[in-house]
C-alpha cells in the first residue's frame, strides 16, 4: 500500500485509534480511490454530482464559496490528513454545495459513503471505531461552522482580525507564531479585501498591539487587541 495513503490515515481523525493492523484492514474494506490534482485544478466544483468524501494525501485544498460578482470567500483549508465533504455526502444531498480547488499539487482520496457506514463481513471492531469517529468529526465541523458565522457578525476588519490573532495565540499558547494561512487566504477567509487587511496591519502595529514579518506574528499587547473586539 502507497505509504503517502498510510501517512495520511494516520494522521485522519477518521481513523482515530486504530492500530497499524486495523488501519490496514480498514482501508482495504473501504475500497478507496486516489486521484491527483495540479495546483489551481478543481477538485470538486459547486452542483457536481457527491461521489465520496474526500481526504487529502499530499499538498493543500480550500473550500471556496463564489458569489455572482467573481468575489469568493475561503471557507476553509485542508491539509495531509485532513477530510472534508463529509456532512454534505451523509446529509442526503446530492451535489457539491461548494467548489474545492487545489492551492498545490495535490493527492485526494475518495472514500464511498456506502462502503463508511456498511458494516464488513466480519462486523469488525475496526469499523465501529470509525463510525464513532466520524460522529465526532462531523460534531465538531458543526463547531467550525459556528466560528466561522461569528467572524461574519464582526463589521470591522480590525475587529475580525483581532479575533482571529487572539484564536492564533491561543491556539499556540505563545505570544510569537506562525499564521497557518498567507496574506491573500487569510484575507478570503476572513471576507476582506486584502489591502484593506493589511492597512489595518499596519496600523496594529503602529499602534504597539502586534509586530511581523510575512505570516510570522508577535502579540505585543493582549490587553488592546481584546479591546479591539469591542
Amino acid at each position: 500500500m502507497d505509504p503517502n495513503i498510510i501517512e495520511a490515515a494516520v494522521r485522519s481523525s477518521l481513523f482515530s485509534g486504530l492500530d497499524s493492523e486495523g488501519l490496514q484492514h480498514v482501508l482495504n474494506c473501504l475500497n478507496y480511490r486516489v486521484v491527483n490534482y495540479e495546483k489551481n485544478d478543481y477538485v470538486v466544483r459547486i452542483d457536481e454530482e457527491i461521489d465520496g468524501v474526500c481526504i487529502m494525501v499530499e499538498g493543500e485544498a480550500a473550500v471556496v464559496r463564489e458569489s455572482s460578482n467573481g468575489s469568493r470567500v475561503i471557507v476553509n483549508i485542508f491539509h495531509v490528513g485532513q477530510m472534508f465533504g463529509e456532512t454534505v455526502v451523509f446529509s442526503g444531498d446530492t451535489k457539491w454545495p461548494s467548489t474545492a480547488q487545489a492551492l498545490t499539487a495535490c493527492t485526494v482520496m475518495f472514500l464511498y459513503p456506502e462502503k463508511i457506514l456498511t458494516m464488513c463481513e466480519r462486523a469488525c471492531a475496526y469499523h465501529k471505531i470509525i463510525l464513532g469517529n466520524l460522529v465526532r468529526v462531523v460534531s465538531e465541523k458543526a463547531t467550525i461552522l459556528n466560528r466561522k458565522v461569528d467572524y461574519l457578525s464582526l463589521k470591522s476588519i480590525n475587529g475580525k482580525l483581532s479575533k482571529y490573532l487572539l484564536e492564533q495565540y491561543k491556539a499556540s499558547g505563545t505570544a510569537i507564531f506562525t499564521l497557518p494561512l498567507n496574506r491573500e487566504a487569510l484575507a478570503d477567509f476572513l471576507n476582506v479585501s486584502r489591502p484593506s487587511m493589511s492597512r489595518e496591519l499596519g496600523r496594529m502595529r503602529d499602534n504597539g498591539i502586534i509586530d511581523f514579518y510575512k505570516e510570522s506574528i508577535r502579540i505585543l499587547d493582549v490587553a488592546k487587541l481584546e479591546a479591539l473586539l469591542e
